[in-house]
């Protein structure tokens, strides 16, 4: 039995729940109105998820039953959509593109055709989980003018997947910053940042704490190193992916489909 104790706090415009143990030490705080979960012990993390299920209300509609129109389901939304809208806009007339590769000049467009091929391919290994139970979702929009590559959803919990592209080049994730050839990119900050936004768009639509944990997934790369201090972050080549079949967190089938409709809901990421 867990001795984990929930209390309600509301004060300075915050509606937040605190979980702490009988001995009053803090475990984790969950801010109602985001759907943002703190959590302060690591090794809590499950007991945290069940004592806090009771003190959420659930949508008046369960997202399970909710009908979804064909312009609202983001499950037919292939990897790289978003990217193919770029490349579209991009893509010059023929006497230009001609002109420029005779030159040797490089085109802004092929930059977005490397990322669309790497969210292709990543794409492609994702869908092959499906058969073990997994869902998965590609180029889902975001507020602002943004989109999350992947999410992905299934035996092992959910995941939002941010694909990056660097052919040949060699990798060192640190644990705020990639470093490739010489210069810095935020990339794990950002995806941090996605998987909060995930977390908190599910967590509303489905009524109970939905932790979404962030992963990087480079293609094509010719070395990648990964500093041991980073555990929050899940990093992986393309190959790697096959490897979220052995995940096992304990979601059965049944949260599984029902936060993937969630996910799949259009609406649910309007806000976030």
């Amino acid at each position: 039995m867990s001795d984990l104790q929930v209390s309600a706090w509301k004060r300075y415009g915050h509606d937040r729940l605190y979980v702490n143990q009988s001995d009053g030490k803090k475990v984790a705080w969950l801010d109602r109105r985001t759907g943002h979960l703190k959590l302060l012990v690591e090794e809590q993390r499950g007991a945290v998820l069940d004592v806090l299920a009771p003190y959420l209300t659930a949508p008046s509609l369960p997202v399970a039953h909710k009908v979804l129109r064909s312009e609202d389901d983001l499950a037919g939304n292939r990897p790289g959509d978003a990217l193919q809208v770029k490349v579209d806009e991009l893509t010059p007339g023929l006497w230009r593109w001609a002109l420029a590769r005779l030159s040797g000049r490089s085109l802004e467009v092929d930059n977005w055709r490397t990322g669309l091929a790497g969210e292709r391919r990543v794409g492609a290994e994702l869908e092959r989980l499906v058969r073990r139970g997994w869902r998965v979702l590609h180029s889902i929009p975001l507020a602002g003018d943004v989109d999350i590559d992947h999410v992905l959803i299934g035996p092992g919990g959910a995941f939002c997947i941010n694909t990056k592209c660097h052919r040949g080049a060699r990798i060192w994730v640190g644990d705020d910053s990639v470093r490739i050839g010489g210069q810095s990119y935020p990339y794990v900050r950002k995806s941090r940042a996605e998987a909060r936004r995930a977390s908190a768009a599910l967590t509303r639509a489905c009524g109970f704490p939905v932790e979404v944990q962030p992963a990087l997934a480079f293609v094509a790369v010719a070395d990648l190193k990964v500093v041991p201090s980073l555990r929050d972050v899940r990093v992986l080549q393309e190959r790697d992916i096959a490897a979220f079949k052995h995940l096992k967190a304990g979601w059965r089938s049944d949260k599984v489909e029902l936060v993937y409709t969630a996910a799949r809901d259009r609406h649910t990421w309007v806000r976030s």
